[in-house]
């Protein structure tokens, strides 16, 4: 009789995971596990979000002796009618259902204009990993209280009017973290305040309180002063210069941003001591840094960087770079987007690319008319950043002189950079001279190398080394980079390497990716050492650009997807807004030469806003990786070729 296999694989075998299920599956993916402080963020960031909007003044949290916390704001608190299509009550959605919340609609009339929230999975991650949670709500001159366990609701909601003792309103969420989900449940008191003290600071006027049942202990926090006492009562170190502060916000008739849109800011320069470096967006504390960083840094070096040449303070020889000017930068940064987009659920890092031109763009006018009215501080500031510059450039130097004096002579077609600093040079090897052109206009002159490349490379898996160089563009590739062709057992002289990214930089198309493939097949073969220390990315161009027309308070907006699946989400979240089919326009670019300077640079070449992949092995070593090459690439395996495209062929996309 036959067995009938155990592991059968069918239409049964399929789980489709259902309501707060996924967190529970995997909660790592919706929120940190090494304890619970971001859970409670989640809760906090709420009750945040409606200060920020205007409604509250006080938020107050607590830790109660049994291990639980509870969160207390003066806000509107969370409506719990039934929802017109959900036919529940709303406070019920907004902690089960992830995606269900107030953030999402960004209109006019919306909840929330500005709030860190905006995934939707908020406090429904914080409900599914606790044990108990007790939401009680405050409006109307009603008071309505839901309880729920392990993200279920065990006591329906009641409602009841308000009496004497009862607030006018806001709410009030009290949560008893699951052990099971962490690996400790006691939060880290240190973090704990000083994200309290940081809403106090973001938020001047609004007191937040902790209290601490256990010791009886009260700490609250009031900021007048924002963001300059915050950053003088942390910071360490003397000052250089007073601290440079300001904020811009977008009007109604600004022409690139919504209205309301912009940042407040305050940097202190300090000649030692550890920076202190704190960024926030919409209050949400992003602690990984991101795009409004970078603004911040464009506009502090483009300032300073005129003010040096306009007084003709540099000397000669010394390249300023961005970070000679940030080195000793201590400051606080809070920021507000419409709609910001961040890295991962916990918000760590956000990634909109035009909170770059935003912060920049307030920040420039102002440090550089400030500069100009305390011409002494500029020259002192001026002076710091010189001698960083000067530092950087001499270590630069000591490495150079080991090199041998037989340099190669760089070939021709090389547009190269001006900096030596191995940590920040790039070059781009660039398909075809006229996006060779483009990106020689659109790229940074101080670290960013061109070398064009033509038409197809040669295929080099089953060249012999010493016949390498029989081919010119190979052998340009090898004198750019600065380090000769080797073997994976071989321990070449990389002090010579001249760059320390190299991007392969091809069309987004068919063609595009054989010239890529072409390329890794040169660096694996000859010249591993540099895929195994890091030093090989591959560029990622986009393939469509959608212009949209502008929407409430969204100005005209355009948007690059880098395939059919990124055009499709982009597409998705414009008919979210509102946006008309036949109101957006979709272009392709055939090629790199069809983008200008300033696309290219926008989408491709700028570190704060492209896409570029580290070359690396993977999960196959060594051995794994060189014999599917050879299948693929070598000159009698049609036979293995063909079985490989037979087994793998139908996970490949044909772009026609």
């Amino acid at each position: 009789m036959a067995v009938k296999p155990t592991n059968e694989y069918s239409e049964g075998s399929i789980r489709v995971l259902k309501g707060l299920e996924p967190v529970k599956q995997r909660p790592g993916m919706y929120t940190r596990t090494d304890n619970p402080l971001h859970v409670i963020q989640e809760v906090l960031d709420n009750a945040a979000d409606e200060a920020l909007a205007g409604h509250g003044k006080k938020i107050k949290v607590a830790l109660h002796g049994d291990g639980s916390i509870s969160i207390e704001d003066d806000g509107r608190g969370i409506p719990f009618g039934l929802h017109p299509e959900e036919n529940a009550p709303v406070i019920e959605l907004v902690f089960t259902r992830l995606h269900a919340g107030g953030k999402f609609d960004k209109g006019k009339g919306g909840a929330y204009s500005f709030s860190g929230g905006l995934h939707g999975v908020g406090v429904s991650v914080t409900n599914a990993l606790a044990t108990r949670l007790e939401a009680t709500t405050y409006r109307e001159g009603m008071v309505a209280r839901l309880v729920f366990a392990g993200g279920d609701v065990v006591e329906p909601l009641q409602v009841r009017k308000q009496g004497e003792g009862d607030r006018k309103s806001g709410t009030t969420v009290r949560v008893w973290p699951d052990a099971k989900y962490f690996e400790a449940l006691a939060l880290p008191m240190a973090q704990l305040v000083h994200l309290l003290r940081s809403k106090a600071v973001l938020m001047p006027g609004v007191t937040v309180t902790l209290f601490n049942e256990k010791t009886k202990e009260t700490q609250t926090w009031t900021y007048k002063g924002g963001l300059r006492d915050y950053l003088l009562q942390t910071l360490n170190g003397e000052l250089v210069i007073p601290v440079f502060e300001g904020e811009g916000f977008a009007d109604a008739q600004h022409d690139s941003f919504a209205e309301g849109e912009g940042a407040a800011w305050c940097v202190a320069f300090t000649e030692d001591g550890q920076p202190v470096r704190e960024s926030y967006v919409n209050l949400i504390p992003t602690s990984a840094g991101g795009t409004h960083e970078s603004g911040l840094r464009d506009g502090l070096f483009t300032a300073v960087k005129s003010f040096v040449e306009l007084h003709s303070l540099l000397p000669k020889g010394v390249k300023l770079l961005p970070e000679d000017v940030f080195a000793r930068a201590s400051y606080v940064l809070s920021t507000k987007v419409l709609d910001p987009q961040f890295q991962g659920q916990i918000k760590e890092r956000l990634n909109s690319r035009d909170a770059v031109r935003l912060v920049s763009s307030f920040v420039r006018p102002t440090l550089e008319l400030w500069l100009n009215q305390h011409v002494e501080y500029g020259r002192k500031l001026a002076e710091l950043a010189i001698k960083a510059a000067q530092t950087r450039q001499k270590a630069g130097q000591k490495v150079e002189k080991r090199k041998g004096s037989g340099v190669a002579v760089l070939p021709g077609k090389l547009t190269d950079c001006e900096s030596r600093d191995l940590a920040h040079n790039e070059v781009f090897l660039v398909e075809g001279d006229s996006a060779g052109g483009s990106a020689k206009m659109g790229r940074d002159k101080e670290s960013q190398a061109v070398l064009p490349l033509r038409g197809k490379v040669l295929n080099t898996w089953e060249v012999e080394r010493d016949r390498l160089f029989a081919n010119t563009e190979i052998h340009d590739i090898a004198v750019a980079i600065g380090v000769d062709p080797h073997g994976p057992n071989d321990t070449p002289d990389l002090s010579g390497l001249r760059y320390g990214k190299v991007c392969i930089l091809s069309d987004a198309d068919v063609d595009g990716s054989h010239i890529q493939v072409l390329l890794l097949t040169l660096f694996f073969r000859h010249f591993p050492k540099l895929i195994e220390t890091g030093h090989i990315f591959v560029a990622r161009p986009p393939l469509f650009r959608v212009d949209a027309p502008a929407r409430g308070k969204k100005p005209a907006s355009k948007a690059y997807a880098l395939d059919e699946g990124e055009l499709t989400a982009i597409l998705d979240k414009l008919r979210k807004e509102g946006v008309r089919e036949t109101a957006w326009s979709i272009s392709r670019f055939k090629g790199l030469g069809e983008m200008n300077a300033e696309q290219l640079w926008e989408t491709t070449l700028n570190p704060d806003t492209r896409r570029l992949l580290p070359v690396q092995l993977g999960s196959m070593d060594f051995l794994q990786t060189e014999s599917l090459i050879t299948k693929l690439m070598g000159k009698g395996e049609a036979a293995a070729r063909r079985e490989l495209m037979e087994l793998h062929g139908d996970m490949v996309e044909i772009d026609i």
